[in-house]
């Protein structure tokens, strides 16, 4: 993203943005849990950098008095010590956000904080609804106002519309989800509960922890762990679970369907999800070095050296060369002091955007033939830069193998896919791309091997295939409403 010749980018290359992640904490022993929110996002930072709140309550005090902070940046940009300091509660939820559509304001940021009349209501969440503009449309003919123009709002009005007719916030989740369609995982605090609630199809992770007294629902278990939490298990797609001192986890499981209707989103496993999270049982790390081992069996090449552009093609790129017996090496240094923004260079000078987070180390490929593991290629607007600067560092031939499938179709669930006319897979050949990257080979995997990088879980390969787990939506849900 560019602004006034500044450049906004999180990652070296055009790489899909995640939409969210969330965290959420309820300490029965009445300790205060703002600052651990801060360090639950902070190991979540990966799956948003615009923005980032936290909302925490007492709940031992008066209901409805909740206190919240969010801005735009990074955790460490937006929370000082001040800040947290001032926020008061055993009960919380936080929220770091990627604007995939909506517009990336303060207004948008989360999590949303609602005051109704059962009192109050704070949600976060990571996914998008395909029924949004419907859903949102028909609250603004019953006279709904909205703040925001994301979809999380949407979700928010009809758990507050739910709950009048309901006999706990629990049920009134549970209802609401029989409106909404898409992709969700959320986490609510009322005053008495944390409630977490994951779509029947269960595209994104969520799962539970335990810290002495204090129960955690996060979107992935390395933040779990980060905090000095046990995993207990993942929240089961279709599943509301409520946690409450007296009750524990209480579960239901009314909206569950069969395992076979399941679809997680592939591409968690692939990129988005950090290496050293579990989700629903499977190794992320595991995952990317199984897709790397499988490149090996199926496009096989010889060279003398195996590479992986960092930090996500480092697994893959380790299972290659266990799998092939070509050696693993270290081609890339990444700049690690890169923050979220920097100046753009001007055309006229010799930088680039690549070459300022990114640079080759020449001795470790100069006169090898390089195999580069990366991830994905989606634009190819800097694939072509790193393949010639490896060239340029002394690579006598390179191999450019993709540790996933090529992107062919759009995503409605939640991942930052651009229209299929910006897709470099998009009506072009395998040779054809290869030949606009400038790579002396090229190969993917293969459709076929992702059901077996999560040992043939349920995953939605939409835009992959094309072949989506529910109908897409009839209009663009693209252009004003996401997470």
């Amino acid at each position: 993203m560019e602004r006034n010749g500044i450049y906004e980018q999180t990652d070296i290359s055009d790489k899909l943005r995640e939409e969210c992640g969330v965290f959420g904490i309820y300490d029965f022993d009445g300790n205060d849990i703002a600052s651990t929110i801060y360090y639950g996002l902070f190991a979540l930072q990966h799956r948003g950098q615009e923005s980032c709140g936290i909302a925490v309550s007492e709940t031992s005090g008066p209901k409805g008095k909740v206190s919240s902070y969010k801005g735009m940046g990074l955790v460490n940009e937006v929370f000082t010590h001040e800040a947290l300091e001032g926020m008061k509660g055993d009960i919380g939820v936080g929220h770091v956000r990627y604007s995939t559509a909506g517009s990336s304001t303060r207004e948008n940021a989360q999590p949303l904080v609602l005051n109704y009349v059962k009192g109050t209501l704070a949600l976060a969440h990571n996914g998008n609804l395909i029924n949004a503009p419907e859903l949102r449309r028909e609250l603004e003919y019953t006279g709904a106002i909205f703040q925001t123009t994301i979809d999380s709002e949407v979700i928010a009005y009809h758990i507050a519309r739910e709950r009048i007719h309901s006999a706990s916030v629990e049920e009134a989740v549970t209802r609401a989800m029989k409106k909404i369609k898409g992709a969700y995982s959320l986490i609510v605090m009322s005053p008495r509960k944390l409630i977490g609630a994951r779509d029947p199809f269960g595209f994104k992770p969520l799962c539970i922890g335990k810290r002495d007294h204090a129960y955690i629902i996060a979107s992935e278990s390395c933040a779990l762990e980060t905090v000095g939490a046990e995993f207990v298990r993942d929240v089961l797609p279709g599943e509301v679970v409520t946690i409450t001192p007296d009750g524990g986890i209480v579960s239901d499981v009314s909206l569950c369907q069969p395992k076979v209707k399941e679809a997680r989103c592939i591409f968690e496993y692939i990129y988005f999800a950090r290496p050293d999270t579990h989700f629903d049982g499977m190794s992320v790390y595991g995952s990317r070095m199984l897709a790397g081992r499988f490149l090996a069996m199926d496009s096989a090449v010889e060279a003398d050296l195996v590479v992986g552009v960092p930090e996500s093609g480092n697994a893959a790129a380790l299972g290659y060369s266990l799998e092939s017996g070509i050696p693993f090496g270290t081609a890339f240094v990444k700049n690690g002091y890169v923050g979220r923004t920097f100046i753009k260079p001007k055309q006229s000078n010799r930088e680039s955007s690549v070459r300022i987070k990114l640079n080759v180390l020449s001795e470790a490929v100069k006169g090898k033939r390089v195999i580069m593991i990366d991830d994905s290629i989606v634009r190819g607007t800097t694939c072509d830069r790193i393949v010639g600067m490896l060239k340029e560092a002394g690579a006598t031939e390179v191999h450019v193998r993709v540790s996933s499938p090529p992107f062919l179709y759009e995503c409605y669930f939640g991942t930052d896919i651009p229209s299929r006319e910006q897709l470099i897979a998009y009506n072009r050949t395998i040779e054809e791309i290869r030949d606009l990257i400038g790579a002396d080979s090229l190969d993917y995997l293969r459709v076929e091997r992702l059901p077996e990088l999560v040992e043939n879980r349920p995953i939605c390969t939409g835009c992959f295939t094309g072949q989506y787990p529910l109908d897409p939506p009839t209009e663009d849900i693209r252009g004003e409403y996401a997470e």
